[in-house]
């Protein structure tokens, strides 16, 4: 994903600092960095190439990021603005181009019904909150959830985001459901020359006979993320220029009322010599 993630960065022609810290680095000196970068204006947009290694404290190190900067859209900041069905500063590249792919095919969300299998904070739960925002009705499942076929069955929407290859099976799914596929994982496959296979959470081609729509793995979900990346690192930069022009034009104004003041005093005073 990095590679592809740097490879649209330079034809569209955005610049990129790839810093890698082997496991040698401290939690400090890791957190060091980000707040280099936070500081840097330069520097428009900040992604944390997620899972880190256990050693890490993955959730101070991203909490750290400026939400001014959080290309990813995870800052608490951004994840509350989401739950208050608010305006978020920078929504979760994911899970905002699932909305579009879904919207792409079904322009209306409102009164759907919608299945998220899946809560972790990446995909998950910030998919269900923006298909709420939307006013569909959603059931988020888990590891614990019973009779998840059940769910499954009755979704005129699905997305499922949890790594577990061919969870789910064409017969599980509502005939012309919508059926958004964010789960990868290898499996073993000789045939291949690396000797494996990416799959996701869909079996593909059992559910493409049943659905309406399914995105395929790969090639479905991950383009529109890098896609929504690029989208969010234009609005940073665009919001950072804005704001330092802003930011000269009333230090600019300051200094034009201060010279203003200054010739108002001059001309009483001159006036007073009169």
């Amino acid at each position: 994903m990095s590679r592809c993630r740097n490879k649209v960065c330079k034809q569209v022609g955005i610049d990129t600092i790839g810093q890698n810290f082997n496991e040698s680095c401290s939690q400090c000196e890791i957190e060091e960095y980000v707040k280099e970068l936070n500081s840097d204006p330069s520097v428009s947009g900040i992604l944390v190439q997620l899972p880190l290694p256990e050693k890490y404290n993955s959730t101070q190190i991203c909490d750290l990021v400026s939400h001014e900067k959080d290309v990813d859209g995870i800052h608490p900041l951004n994840m509350g603005a989401m739950a208050r069905h608010e305006e978020p500063f920078f929504t979760p590249c994911t899970p905002k181009g699932i909305i579009c792919l879904i919207k792409s095919v079904c322009p209306v969300i409102k009164g759907k019904k919608a299945t998220v299998i899946g809560r972790s904070n990446i995909v998950g739960m910030p998919i269900s909150l923006l298909l709420q925002k939307e006013l569909a009705t959603v059931t988020l499942c888990h590891t614990y959830t019973q009779n998840l076929r059940d769910e499954i069955s009755t979704a005129d929407i699905l997305v499922s985001a949890t790594g577990c290859p061919y969870l789910v099976e064409g017969d599980f799914i509502k005939r012309g459901a919508i059926v958004i596929d964010v789960g990868t994982q290898f499996i073993e496959d000789q045939s291949r020359k690396s000797g494996k296979r990416l799959v996701g959470d869909i079996n593909f081609q059992s559910v493409k006979t049943q659905a309406g729509y399914v995105t395929p793995v790969p090639g479905g979900v991950g383009p529109m993320t890098i896609s929504m990346l690029m989208d969010n690192l234009v609005l940073a930069w665009k919001r950072s220029n804005f704001k330092h022009a802003k930011e000269e034009i009333e230090a600019l104004e300051a200094s034009k009322r201060e010279f203003m003041f200054s010739g108002s005093i001059s001309m009483d005073h001159n006036n007073f010599l009169e």
